[in-house]
């Protein structure tokens, strides 16, 4: 939060959520001195919003009793798309954290009868999508990825690779994609005069310079993350007959997931995998009798994780 109205307003969202908080408390939330915070409450005042400051041992912030923000202004069908988002947003691994405090907040804001109606369809709606546990980075390097790369300006980065080892490198970025739960970025990396992919949670720091630089015409960042995916060297080359058609499973498995063929039995499944227990996660989640060709070693993952879901389930 490096805006002070932005901080404001998260101050302002922190009373609302507490009953009273001191000086040193908000300050900590915050990252700023207590000095700024008195600033702050001060700031609130003048907007009409009445922030009380209470000295003394039991002292602190807070809002006079019954102040609420004003009704959020979204009509039924804008009340119904922000919870549709969100709930995708989460499904998807996109930002499950950001998405649910999101939501909880749309819905303590919204008036009482499109609050019913909308809190409703967040309880019951539900997806056939596998649900994606993603790995969200920060969202203030996602923003900083995307604002550089909107204005384009050269960005500098200190990035950790798959190896452990930790370089910095000047990238002309050329788009951010989210792909199977994850956020890339792709663009021109000075350091290796190649174009590149970087994994966005994998950067530890992240700043735009003043240096700017001009997009290739060609440029297609879900391209390249794709192709620059299918050349990881992944730990297992998994081989799996879906006893399905090849339509059937055509549907529920992308291109860049496994390479499907046609068979006598269903659909020969070719895909590389960091781990035979997630191969064995991802197969279960299909929903599609299956016989494991190859390695061995992926049908004790299998046996492993139906006899953790048997302990799991009550059957009473």
């Amino acid at each position: 939060m490096s805006h002070p109205t932005t901080r404001v307003l998260a101050m302002l969202e922190i009373l609302q959520t507490h009953h009273r908080l001191g000086g040193r408390d908000l300050a900590d939330r915050l990252g700023v001195d207590e000095r700024t915070v008195r600033r702050y409450a001060a700031r609130l005042a003048d907007l009409g919003i009445p922030v009380v400051a209470e000295r003394g041992r039991n002292g602190g912030y807070r809002l006079l009793p019954g102040y609420k923000l004003p009704p959020l202004m979204l009509t039924d069908d804008e009340a119904a798309a922000s919870v549709l988002g969100l709930r995708a947003a989460r499904r998807l691994g996109l930002a499950a954290g950001a998405a649910d405090a999101a939501l909880a907040k749309i819905l303590r804001v919204l008036p009482v009868r499109l609050r019913d109606e909308v809190g409703a369809l967040e309880e019951t709606l539900d997806f056939t999508l596998a649900a994606r546990p993603g790995v969200t980075p920060a969202s203030r390097a996602v923003l900083t990825l995307a604002a550089a790369i909107r204005d384009r300006r050269r960005l500098t980065l200190r990035y950790r690779s798959w190896k452990g080892e930790d370089t910095e490198r000047d990238l002309d970025g050329h788009g951010l994609v989210f792909h199977s739960g994850r956020w890339y970025v792709t663009g021109h990396d000075h350091r290796s005069g190649q174009l590149r992919t970087f994994r966005v949670d994998r950067i530890a720091s992240v700043t735009a310079g003043e240096e700017t630089y001009d997009i290739p015409e060609d440029a297609d960042p879900v391209r390249h993350v794709i192709s620059s995916l299918a050349r990881v060297p992944y730990a297992h080359t998994v081989e799996v007959v879906l006893h399905v058609p090849l339509a059937e499973a055509a549907r529920r498995i992308p291109p860049s997931v496994a390479a499907l063929t046609a068979t006598l039995d269903g659909t020969l499944m070719t895909m590389r995998a960091e781990s035979l227990d997630g191969a064995a996660t991802m197969l279960a989640g299909l929903g599609h009798p299956f016989t494991v060709v190859s390695p061995p070693e992926l049908r004790a993952c299998v046996r492993r994780l139906a006899e953790s879901l048997l302990e799991q389930v009550s059957l009473g």
